[in-house]
């Protein structure tokens, strides 16, 4: 069973900085697409950065320029790095991972539980 936790989240002032970090876990045999998607109280849950597994980055046009997403294939761990946090930054971020498992190769999808980010003015 393959399984994603995330942890880092926490309360900071604006304009300060978090560091999210998603650890998979279980029998993995690749990690293709990895994502952190946020969902703030009252709104839909949307895309923050994914990376590819060739180390391809997208983000979020709100977050441009302040997050930064890295990967390490080795732990299969994928990080978000938020600078210049702002209120409105304020939501639960998730992990998001399409991964083949050693046993089963066709790929799928899964998510962590959730970390919580706050963001005071």
């Amino acid at each position: 069973q393959v399984q994603l936790v995330e942890s880092g989240g926490g309360l900071v002032q604006a304009g300060g900085s978090l560091r999210l970090s998603c650890a998979a876990s279980g029998s993995i045999f690749r990690i293709n697409d990895m994502a952190w998607y946020r969902q703030a109280p009252g709104k839909q849950r949307e895309l923050v950065a994914s990376i590819t597994d060739g180390g391809r980055t997208n983000y979020a046009d709100s977050v441009k320029g302040r997050f930064t997403v890295h990967r390490d294939n080795v732990k299969n761990t994928v990080d978000l790095q938020m600078n210049t946090l702002k209120p409105e930054d304020t939501a639960v971020y998730y992990c998001n991972a399409d991964i083949q498992s050693r046993l089963f190769y066709r790929p799928t999808n899964y998510w962590g539980q959730g970390t919580q980010v706050t963001v005071s003015s």
